[in-house]
């Protein structure tokens, strides 16, 4: 087993949730990723649709447990000594498929070792053992400050693992924003609809991570939404929807909610001018591009134009012309963000 040190890290992530060209919906997943050696683990398993056990959205006292187990202050739930890394993003049912490995001391150690994709009780490494990752070994009083930072703090009622993420929607279309309030809420977003945040109490301000704005509403209303939160003391992102097309809003404020630092993200630029998309991402994985298109009467047509796996760098993806004429948008998804950009003609 290697000797060399690997460094321990948290950092936020999130999967992010939508609506799919096919009409179907994934679930919006916060979760605190694994951070070695500066990079997440998640990016070493490349087409891998997960989170970690560090879920924002689990209950307390199962967030808990999930650390303590990870501290090895609880005795780890599979056979041999395996705790779960990653699992479904949708139910967190091992059948569905889960990255394991044994987490043990060594000394004063912590050493992550064996890992393999496990979907019943046990592992077996031979036919599913993940080569090339680990052993990861590390210092001991560093691991464990990383993750006791996650356990409850007595005087706050929200610790950093529990925080829930919302959205204030504030337009002039009611039925749009009724909708589009119904579809946040379908996978796991909280929203709420107002015209005036002056006269809403700065605690509840506060539990907002973004504001979504409608094309209709003016500069002096945003600025007065603007004030009202710095006033409360709430910092969140600011979302101005470009149509009234309900995925491509979803996308929006999925980008938004997206608190990973940014040399942590997977996907970091989309450009979108005369029928070519640039796409850069920093590991390989997935890319999926949907183009939304309104026509003369406001109808709304939706094309996938592009799903497949892409490598570390910039790529420039040639377009269906008749996708994106007019007045398009499109969007790029990978398993852990989404950006979206009006095409240029």
């Amino acid at each position: 087993m290697s000797a060399e040190y690997a460094t321990f890290g948290l950092a936020p992530a999130m999967r992010a949730g939508g609506v799919l060209a096919g009409g179907g919906y994934q679930v919006h997943r916060d979760f605190m990723d694994f951070i070695v050696d500066g990079r997440p683990l998640l990016f070493q398993l490349s087409d891998l649709d997960a989170v970690s056990p560090l879920a924002s959205d689990v209950p307390p006292a199962i967030f808990t447990a999930q650390v303590r187990t990870l501290l090895l202050d609880a005795a780890a739930p599979l056979e041999g000594g395996r705790c779960v890394i990653y699992g479904c993003p949708e139910c967190e049912d091992i059948q569905c498929g889960a990255v394991t490995a044994v987490i043990e001391r060594d000394g004063d150690d912590i050493v992550w070792r064996d890992f393999a994709w496990q979907t019943d009780g046990r592992a077996d490494l031979e036919r599913n053992g993940y080569q090339g990752i680990g052993p990861f070994r590390f210092r001991g009083v560093e691991y464990r400050a990383e993750l006791q930072q996650l356990l409850p703090d007595p005087d706050d009622k929200e610790s950093a693992g529990q925080r829930r993420r919302r959205v204030l929607l504030i337009g002039a279309r009611v039925a749009v924003l009724a909708r589009l309030a119904a579809t946040l809420r379908t996978i796991g977003i909280g929203a709420e609809i107002t015209h005036d945040a002056a006269g809403v109490p700065a605690d509840e301000l506060r539990t907002y991570g973004a504001v979504a704005f409608g094309r209709a509403v003016g500069e002096q209303e945003r600025a007065a939404v603007r004030t009202a939160f710095e006033r409360a003391g709430a910092e969140v992102a600011y979302v101005n929807g470009l149509a009234p097309i309900i995925p491509l809003l979803v996308a929006q404020i999925e980008h938004a909610l997206d608190r990973a630092p940014s040399q942590l993200r997977r996907l970091t630029r989309l450009t979108a001018a005369d029928g070519v998309a640039g796409v850069e991402v920093t590991s390989a994985c997935r890319v999926q591009l949907v183009a939304y298109r309104l026509d003369r009467l406001h109808r709304t047509h939706t094309r996938e134009l592009f799903d497949g796996m892409l490598e570390p760098g910039e790529h420039r993806i040639p377009l269906d012309g008749q996708a994106v004429k007019g007045q398009s948008f499109l969007v790029a998804r990978t398993m852990g963000s989404v950006l979206v950009a009006p095409m240029i003609h």
